[in-house]
């Protein structure tokens, strides 16, 4: 069993930044991917970003390219999502999701998740 632990969530001005955190616990991501989505209300749940733990490879939705930035700190089995220009339209909760990745492909896709954490609010105010 696999726990995720987020946190960095919360109320920001247009143009200001946040950095979520996501923590795992309970097994090992060598042949994982972690990844982030969000959902707005009345909204599907969209892709944000995502992570293969070996290699670090990263990928990002067009919408947050060149704004949101992906880390992770291995020691601590913790994923960060730097968000910087944050818009009106970043607003959501966001979530946290780790999987075991068979193709690279499959990091956008939230079917391929059997992990999430709980989400974490953004707000952004403008």
């Amino acid at each position: 069993q696999v726990q995720l632990a987020e946190s960095g969530g919360g109320l920001v001005q247009a143009g200001g930044s946040l950095r979520l955190s996501c923590a795992a616990s309970g097994r090992t991501f060598s042949s994982y991917a972690m990844g982030w989505f969000r959902q707005a209300p009345g909204k599907e749940r969209e892709f944000v970003a995502g992570l293969r733990w070996s290699d670090g490879r990263t990928g990002y939705a067009d919408s947050v390219k060149g704004r949101f930035t992906l880390s992770r700190d291995n020691a601590k089995n913790t994923v960060y999502l730097q968000m910087n220009n944050l818009k009106p339209e970043d607003t959501a909760v966001y979530y946290c999701a780790a999987s075991h990745l068979g193709n690279w492909a499959g990091i956008i896709l939230d079917y391929k998740y059997n992990y999430w954490g709980q989400g974490t609010q953004v707000t952004v105010s403008s």
